[in-house]
């Protein structure tokens, strides 16, 4: 296999999956109607429900949805299974089940008042079904929170040449929201400078290298270069397992990325999210169609990152650490967590695209193009790491990814830093989105009973803090398939409600109730495999050590593995209950649309 023909196989995807399935999705079951009014025309309020350009939409569900999953995933499983089943799933995936629950959440959210997925669980199928959901939500959401923050803590602290770039970045976020939002500025205009400012940050980091250098040896100083926390990590010495520290550096910079989170949750939405997001996706997009075009001409101009060099099968149980198991069913399919399909961005688009379309007719290329453009970004990441790049998932996608990007001319060293810019942008104006509706699910959930999580700084800091709680304890592998099972299974009970929808739309619910079953079994199975994994692998090895961290912080991994697993039962027989009963009712009468003003 080399690098040209997995670019043809990704484009072949896109287009086939695009115009002979989901178009016809749209137009014989949807029905999307232009004329209909949307939820963000009829309660525009500036801050939730607000009208946008399709254009700028697309940008900013795609980077919204975007993050650690497509790269990490697909790296790791590569790694463990080899490039073809990764590969297999992710062409699949995306084709069958990922863009029908991307475009499904937010069809399902404009078609019921711009309502989020636990409201609408609440109407159609039981009270009961939103309590539990809030619950599986925010454990979901803390789950995703710690494993993003704790992979980019550690970028941030070993590669102090990205920093400048990323400090520019957010600045030139808020600058673009002023322009645009308070200012008046024209789009293109802004555009152009604030990336181009970004991108000239991003290529100069070099010089504010040593710096930086500098500023983690004084933070590594204060403890006199002993780590704050020691754990046991299966993933070290060949998957065998060995020590692993957190160093105060470490904690320094994901502490950064909380309070970076933490403003991206409480401020309002164009203020900081939604700019920060927009300038993310124009560096996202750069890196992706340099490195796509790279990889494409490889074997023409640099064979030596053309050719895939690892095995295309290793095995279907590989081993990792002392006593674990890792099956190809149904571990694959939560590893790669996003890509081939992801919760995340159903229920990101349920409670925030939604709000923001303009017209239905562009459901289906914001929702399902930027699943079909992630899958693109997944499947560059799995040609990254199969040209040979290694050491960890994150510098193996940047030296892959710089490889192919060196093709047209740029220095290897400098084309390198672009693609660590680009994954920590990547993943970090996610990771302040997914505070966000982290907090809100904290105050809908707890608000009643704890009347002081209502307030928003202090639902915020109950969220970040938990997700540091997390990172503390290391074992990111079991982290990441934990909140990669979690995040499918968010998926699959997105599915589910669709399904109900459809139900009682009296719909084909098909389209969303096969891959919701087939998500929903894998998931169940490969949580309880996680935890236990997380079990056998990590609570016991740091029990007899004595190491209280990680003793507490992977015991609170297993109870949440636990708690997510009887969560999705009862949401599940919920579910079925409402789909049998509404699929006994007699077919309503056909009602007009509501037009548009």
């Amino acid at each position: 296999m080399n690098t040209l023909l997995a670019v043809v196989i990704g484009v072949l995807t896109v287009y086939l999956a695009y115009t002979l399935y989901a178009r016809r999705i749209d137009r014989h079951v949807i029905q999307s109607d232009p004329k209909r009014a949307t939820p963000a025309t009829l309660y525009m309020d500036g801050v939730d429900f607000m009208p946008t350009n399709r254009n700028i939409l697309f940008g900013y569900h795609f980077k919204s949805i975007a993050a650690a999953g497509p790269i990490v995933g697909a790296i790791v499983a590569a790694t463990l299974w080899g490039w073809l089943p990764a590969m297999i799933w992710l062409v699949l995936g995306v084709s069958f089940i990922g863009w029908a629950s991307d475009y499904s959440g937010i069809v399902v959210s404009v078609r019921n008042e711009g309502n989020s997925l636990s409201a609408i669980a609440h109407r159609l199928v039981s009270p009961r079904s939103r309590t539990i959901l809030f619950v599986f939500i925010f454990f979901y959401l803390l789950l995703v929170g710690g494993a993003f923050v704790g992979i980019m803590a550690g970028v941030l602290d070993s590669q102090p040449a990205t920093l400048f770039g990323i400090i520019v970045l957010v600045v030139m976020g808020l600058l673009l929201g002023q322009m645009l939002y308070r200012w008046r500025r024209g789009l293109a205009s802004s555009t152009v400078l604030t990336v181009g400012v970004t991108l000239a940050a991003i290529l100069g980091g070099h010089w504010a290298e040593g710096a930086f250098k500098a500023f983690n040896a004084v933070l590594d100083g204060l403890t006199g270069g002993a780590p704050i926390v020691t754990y046991f990590d299966p993933t070290l010495a060949g998957f065998k397992g060995a020590e692993a520290h957190i160093m105060p550096s470490f904690l320094f910079w994901a502490v950064a990325i909380c309070v970076f989170c933490y403003a991206g949750s409480v401020l309002p939405i164009w203020r900081m999210a939604q700019p920060v997001i927009y300038v993310g996706f124009w560096v996202t997009a750069l890196s992706m169609v340099l490195g796509l075009a790279g990889a494409a001409l490889a074997p023409l101009v640099r064979p030596e990152v053309a050719h895939f060099q690892i095995p295309a099968f290793k095995g279907w149980n590989p081993p990792l650490g002392p006593a674990g198991i890792m099956p190809l069913w149904p571990m694959l399919f939560v590893t790669i967590a996003c890509g081939a399909i992801s919760g995340w961005h159903a229920l990101f688009g349920a409670v925030g695209t939604a709000r923001q379309i303009e017209n239905e007719a562009d459901m289906l290329p914001i929702g399902g193009g930027s699943m079909l453009a992630e899958f693109l970004l997944g499947l560059l990441s799995l040609m990254a790491v199969s040209v040979g790049a290694k050491g960890t998932p994150v510098a193996a996608f940047a030296t892959g990814l710089g490889g192919f990007i060196s093709v047209f001319g740029l220095p290897v060293s400098y084309a390198v830093s672009l693609a660590f810019a680009a994954f920590i942008v990547i993943v970090l104006v996610v990771t302040q989105l997914l505070f966000r509706v982290m907090r809100v699910t904290l105050s809908e959930w707890l608000g009643d009973v704890i009347p002081p999580v209502r307030n928003q700084h202090v639902a915020s800091f109950v969220s970040v803090a938990l997700a540091i709680l997390l990172v503390l304890t290391g074992t990111w592998i079991y982290l990441w398939q934990l909140f990669g099972g979690a995040n499918q299974l968010m998926a699959a009970l997105s599915l589910l409600l669709v399904t109900v929808w459809l139900a009682s739309a009296r719909k084909n619910w098909l389209y969303a109730g096969v891959p919701a079953v087939f998500m929903y079994v894998t998931t169940v199975a490969s949580i309880l495999v996680i935890a236990y994994n997380l079990y056998f692998n990590v609570y016991q090895p740091n029990l007899a050590a004595g190491r209280v961290v990680a003793v507490v912080g992977s015991g609170f991994m297993v109870l949440v593995s636990l708690l997510l697993v009887v969560a999705a039962l009862f949401i599940g027989l919920d579910g079925w209950r409402a789909f049998q009963r509404y699929r006994r009712r007699p077919a309503p009468a056909a009602g007009a649309a509501t037009a548009r003003a």
